[in-house]
């Protein structure tokens, strides 16, 4: 078996399927629905994915599978995707995937919710004001 640890330039849809955790037919579905991941093929018509390529896979599988996403929805999402900004992995010794973002990603969702609660507040006081008017 391929040693999965070492950075390389190029997966085969097996390692990507080990890595993502997705089966390789979700993989060749996702191919078709989303323009944005075309990997190439070598000379015998085999894919080969870069690291780009597996950072939006694991990218669309942390929208579909975990927050729920329509592929529609999805779809929208990833039009202003930047693979820099927003997602990074790491592929590591066992084989799984590290979100490098996850800390930032709750602390900006707990910010969110903070915001929203605040905004609700300040709806709720602009319309007792409204109303002594």
């Amino acid at each position: 078996m391929k040693d999965l640890s070492i950075k390389k330039l190029y997966y085969s849809i097996s390692e990507v399927s080990k890595i993502t955790g997705l089966e390789q037919y979700v993989l060749r579905y996702w191919e078709n629905e989303f323009e944005q991941l075309k990997p190439q093929k070598n000379r015998a018509g085999n894919r080969i994915y870069t690291n780009k390529d597996i950072q939006l896979i694991l990218f669309l599988k942390k929208l579909l599978r975990e927050e729920k996403y329509t592929i529609d929805g999805a779809k929208k999402v990833l039009q202003s995707y930047n693979p820099n900004e927003e997602f990074s992995i790491e592929i590591s010794e066992n084989n799984e995937t590290q979100e490098k973002d996850e800390v930032k990603d709750n602390k900006v969702k707990i910010d969110n919710q903070n915001l929203l609660k605040d905004l609700r507040d300040i709806k709720e006081l602009l319309q007792d004001i409204y109303i002594k008017l």
